[in-house]
């Protein structure tokens, strides 16, 4: 674990939120199963496998020596996850959590909960996701599918948006995404609809068509969308979505299907759809292997083509 070790030596002090060891993709041997990740004020170590109790003493360790270098005088605050077997189990290590816990990214501010579940309330491998999106949602209509706790309409009204429509079957989530707009002081602008989307396409429709879509689905989520066999449904929907000329960001986080299994999708189930882009990662989730990262592929409808004089 000297990589993990190391990595928390060498960190400035985090303001926003970030990963700061990313041993998932792979170029940390003997690492793999550890991530560290700064919610500011608390830090938030994950081991995708269990770890004796002596490597969490150097971890914390570690974490103390430079905390006491980086913020003289401030208490640490750290939690530890580890997750195996799909079985998530959460402790607070030092310090406290604060409530409400609000982290910041690149100015939008954002409510997590660390020490419940494995979804800590944003995801820190899309900032890049979110930053594209910022640039790109100016003056347009946004449909965010799968919208989680909302930070994709946040940063979309950040940029001018003129309107986003948010779904998600949670409502816990959806009343998260509130907050979020709250929290930044966008009163206007988004709509929330917690419904299963595949039962919603008749409002989805009638709502449009928007200048951006955004689909962010879980990779597997028993009863609610497996990728393999439910993305091509939203593919295929997305031609009559979309306004001509108008971007579709369909993202997708399984290591186990590389970025050709959503081009091949699309060109089978949209083929007018024209690929653009897959947009790079944050430095901090470097892989080995970038085809099982996260993937991020913007796509554009076609343009109206100008009749002939």
């Amino acid at each position: 674990m000297q990589a993990l070790l190391d990595a928390i030596a060498r960190m400035d002090r985090p303001t926003d939120a970030r990963r700061i060891f990313h041993g998932r993709g792979g170029l940390h041997p003997g690492c793999e199963h550890w991530a560290l990740d700064a919610f500011p004020p608390v830090f938030v170590l994950t081991s995708f496998q269990p770890v004796p109790d002596v490597d969490l003493a150097a971890v914390h360790e570690a974490l103390a020596r430079r905390w006491a270098d980086i913020a003289p005088g401030e208490p640490l605050s750290w939690v530890f996850q580890c997750r195996h077997e799909g079985r998530p189990d959460t402790r607070l290590m030092a310090g406290e959590v604060p409530e409400p816990h609000v982290v910041s990214e690149r100015g939008a501010r954002f409510r997590v909960h660390v020490t419940r579940g494995q979804n800590h309330g944003l995801f820190l491998d899309m900032a890049e996701g979110r930053q594209w999106v910022r640039e790109h949602a100016r003056g347009r209509k946004v449909l965010n599918l799968f919208a989680y706790t909302g930070a994709f309409s946040v940063v979309a009204l950040q940029g001018g948006a003129k309107q986003v429509l948010n779904i998600d079957m949670s409502g816990g989530a959806m009343a998260i995404g509130q907050q979020n707009h709250a929290l930044n002081g966008l009163t206007a602008g988004a709509g929330f609809l917690a419904h299963d989307i595949f039962k919603t396409w008749g409002r989805i429709t009638r709502s449009g068509p928007y200048g951006l879509v955004i689909v962010d689905p879980p990779s597997y989520q028993k009863g609610s969308f497996v990728a393999t066999k439910d993305y091509a449904r939203l593919v295929r929907r997305l031609p009559e979505l979309l306004i001509p000329g108008g971007q579709a960001l369909l993202c997708l986080n399984a290591p186990e299907l590389g970025p050709g299994f959503l081009q091949d999708l699309v060109r089978e189930a949209a083929p007018e759809l024209v690929f653009e882009q897959r947009l790079a990662n944050p430095e901090a989730f470097a892989d080995a292997a970038p085809e099982r990262a996260l993937k991020v592929l913007v796509y554009r409808a076609p343009a109206l083509q100008k009749e002939a004089a």
